[in-house]
């Protein structure tokens, strides 16, 4: 079965508290060569059939209507895995 893959991520012109942090812990571990650390969310749908046109505009709907704050978030990438496209 298929699966389609969102990733959402914090706008690039944001702070991302978490990325900075963690990007400050890595530092600090000695994996100094690490900048600017961006964390975001993936979601993952399995599809009982095939994904056509109208499946990925209902997880595009879906994406920027309930799984991203469009304020301070972007859908980055939305892909579809397990099927060849």
């Amino acid at each position: 079965m298929p699966t389609i893959v969102v990733d959402v991520m914090p706008k690039a012109e944001l702070l991302d508290p978490q990325g900075k942090a963690t990007t400050g812990a890595l530092d600090r571990l000695g994996h100094g060569k690490f900048q600017n650390v961006r964390i975001g969310k993936r979601f993952e749908f399995t599809v009982d059939g095939p994904v056509d046109d109208a499946v990925l505009a209902e997880v595009r709907k879906v994406a920027d209507e309930i799984l991203s704050n469009s304020v301070i978030e972007d859908v980055v990438s939305i892909t579809v895995d397990g099927e060849a496209k």
